[in-house]
């Protein structure tokens, strides 16, 4: 696999994006109003979260990427439109003046997060149908489809999607959430990490029990395969023909936030040049290993992949 082939790869991205925020500050007292931390801010940091930080990831890699999603009429939105233009990502942003743009705001003092605030609302459906049709219009242009779903209400018409992809002869991954996994039937890939997994098969005792588990969830849901993220456990493809472990890169472990984001855009990616699932894994594990080696949503850039092999 070289840089060139990542160049020619077509990814679109659908999904919840959101803005993540942070303020870093002095922790030097406790309020006298109540037992808390007075946090003196000294700077701020706005980051691509969610299905755009997804879509960074791709282009990190050297991909072509499309973003499709929808944001607030506000303040927010309009600064995740400059983040994503200041990274060469092609987005289609509805926007919805109802909503507010999904925020998480981190506050951090010492080096420690203290404190989080979300702020999010599920957009209409009329947006969602607009968005709907900007897929029919986007779906010819992709090699690959990515379906990133942080539960925020932008992937209200996601069967549709699938079955669209289907027929457009693309390849859909989904990154879950939430317990109803009947909603990705017929993706090509789902992407679940370990505890995602267990709040939908339930817990297991061993190695064969969750094989055996993580096989039935696949042919229920008629997946070419299933892939959980297990952290230090590394990472297993589950297939018709048996199951591919992948150990972690044993390395020091920073920061695991967007781990999952890094790993599907590498799936995404890789099999968009036309690799197969094994080369695909094996190198979405080494990008893995990469970058929770850096602080916050980080991502990975073909130099540093292909010097580790």
């Amino acid at each position: 696999m070289t840089a060139e082939q990542f160049a020619r790869a077509r990814v679109l991205v659908v999904g919840d994006v959101m803005l993540d925020r942070y303020w870093f500050g002095e922790v030097s007292r406790i309020s006298p109003e109540a037992p808390v931390p007075v946090v003196k801010v000294d700077r701020i940091e706005e980051r691509l979260g969610g299905a755009a930080n997804v879509a960074r990831n791709v282009a990190a890699l050297g991909a072509g990427v499309s973003l499709l999603s929808v944001t607030g009429g506000d303040e927010a939105g309009a600064c995740l439109g400059r983040l994503l233009e200041e990274e060469n990502i092609h987005a289609v942003l509805h926007h919805d003046r109802t909503i507010s743009t999904t925020i998480k705001l981190r506050v951090i003092g010492r080096q420690q997060q203290l404190l989080r605030i979300d702020f999010e609302t599920q957009p209409s459906h009329e947006v969602l149908a607009f968005a709907l049709e900007d897929f029919r219009r986007m779906l010819p242009d992709c090699d690959v489809v990515i379906l990133s779903d942080y539960g925020k209400g932008g992937l209200a018409h996601i069967e549709q999607m699938i079955d669209l992809a289907n027929r457009a002869g693309k390849r859909v991954l989904a990154d879950p959430k939430g317990e109803d996994y009947l909603r990705y039937r017929n993706a090509t890939l789902l992407t679940p990490n370990r505890s995602e997994f267990r709040e939908v098969a339930g817990s297991w005792k061993n190695e064969e029990e969750l094989t055996r588990k993580a096989q039935q969830l696949r042919a229920n849901l008629n997946l070419q395969a299933l892939l959980v993220t297990r952290s230090e456990e590394g990472m297993a493809l589950y297939r018709e023909q048996g199951v591919l472990h992948e150990p972690a890169q044993a390395r020091e472990v920073f920061d695991v936030s967007g781990a999952g984001d890094t790993v599907i855009a590498t799936m995404a990616v890789m099999l968009a040049t036309g690799a197969d699932f094994a080369d695909a894994v094996r190198m979405a594990n080494r990008a893995a290993g990469i970058v929770v080696g850096k602080l916050g949503t980080a991502v990975v850039h073909p130099e540093e992949l292909f010097g580790e092999a």
